[in-house]
């Protein structure tokens, strides 16, 4: 009986150099995609950091998380989708020739993060279960069990490095917002209105500076620095980004219970329905300049839609639609799947309210499910859903740097 091996033998190669039947890739050169919707795919804009589709990896369905495992990373790999087949630029996004760019616009931020991130990266065996050997120990805490059901167990918590001199005077709207009170502006405005006294005396001069050693009042209770933390969450479905819910809904809160005794908050909010990446702290500093409109950060979602997306409409969210909050254009957008035209990954910077949800509503869609998977060059990389971890310190400093953008 003749095998496929006979045959590769009388051919003269083998499974190891066999010719790509990717008829859009062969010569090493890039060819014009057929288009799917329509009669012609429109000319566009494309640069290191669209996303990258490798269809070689999906005819195995039995291997199909998102084409990474193990020792196929790149480590100049970004932190967005299929990292294992992203180009050695490390553009943090997916990397699909098909994606549609704004016209140049991301261009002017690039992304040289170095750290892993999206699915399926090292921490899967072949059947799709997390390997507790494999899992990333470095952020600490959100360790889960295998072996048997049971509570998470909590490696110790990591000691930051303290960012404030305790002899160095500092503006009181600074003590406050390290204190995890609130964000300095908010502070200023506690300030002026008389609720803050420094060792027994009302202070309302905006830029007053105290030391650590100072007795510090807010709205009469006593206002101590508190160790820093910094949890990354993987939500879950069916949990607010709240504190406290007045309709008992489950909260981010009750999913992070017993991380630390100090008070930690979520920065930004996700829908209820929303699932993925949140930062939770008590550094209001830090929040305060991931939420705050001037320091417009990075973030990748995963959109699942009711129907196929049009070419059309693709074209249109990266060059721009108008709201009624005005306009807003995704600085790249492209289907997960060449075969699944539904899903779509999308960059975006902007940090509107509901903005992803209202972009697709606004031409007819209805989102089925949404999922952020990097947010200011944080991912969930081995984080299961509803579970955490602590930030790595290089995390930390990276943040506080403002080095993803």
């Amino acid at each position: 009986m003749i095998t496929d091996r006979d045959n590769e033998r009388r051919d003269g190669y083998s499974s190891s150099n066999r010719p790509s039947i990717n008829k859009n890739n062969q010569g090493g050169e890039m060819k014009k995609k057929r288009p799917r919707v329509g009669d012609a795919r429109p000319t566009l804009n494309r640069d290191n950091r669209d996303y990258s589709n490798n269809r070689d990896n999906r005819d195995n369905r039995d291997s199909r998380d998102y084409n990474n495992r193990g020792d196929s990373r790149s480590s100049n790999s970004g932190g967005g989708y299929n990292s294992g087949n992203r180009r050695s630029s490390g553009g943090g996004s997916y990397g699909n020739n098909n994606s549609y760019q704004s016209g140049g616009r991301s261009s002017g931020r690039p992304n040289n993060n170095r750290q892993g991130g999206g699915y399926s990266q090292g921490g899967r065996d072949n059947n799709r279960r997390y390997n507790n050997n494999d899992r990333d120990q470095r952020g600490g805490g959100g360790a889960f069990r295998t072996e048997n059901k049971g509570p998470k167990q909590l490696v110790k918590p990591v000691k930051y490095k303290e960012n404030l001199d305790p002899s160095t005077p500092i503006r009181l709207n600074k003590y406050l917002a390290n204190a995890g009170v609130c964000s300095r502006r908010e502070a200023d405005t506690y300030i002026a209105a008389g609720v803050v006294k420094v060792n027994g005396e009302v202070v309302s001069e905006l830029g007053a500076k105290v030391t650590r050693g100072d007795s510090i009042l807010f709205h009469d209770q006593p206002v101590r620095l508190e160790s820093k933390v910094y949890v990354l969450l993987n939500k879950p479905k069916n949990t607010v980004t709240t504190s406290d819910d007045p309709q008992n809904r489950k909260t981010v809160m009750d999913l992070v219970k017993g991380a630390c005794p100090e008070r930690i908050y979520p920065v930004g909010r996700l829908d209820r329905n929303t699932t993925g990446v949140l930062l939770l702290t008590n550094d209001g500093d830090l929040a305060s300049k991931l939420m705050h409109p001037k320091y417009v950060k990075k973030k990748i979602y995963q959109v699942r839609l009711d129907r196929d997306v049009a070419i059309e409409d693709m074209q249109a969210i990266a060059d721009g639609i108008e709201l009624e909050d005005g306009e807003i254009h995704a600085d790249s957008i492209a289907y997960v799947a060449e075969d699944v035209l539904n899903e779509v990954g999308i960059e975006i910077h902007s940090g509107r309210n509901r903005i992803v949800r209202r972009i697709f509503e606004k031409l007819g869609y209805q989102v089925q499910k949404l999922d952020r998977v990097y947010f200011a060059g944080l991912t969930k990389k081995n984080i299961p859903r509803g579970r955490w971890r602590y930030l790595t310190e290089s995390e930390v400093n990276m943040l506080r740097m403002g080095a993803f953008e």
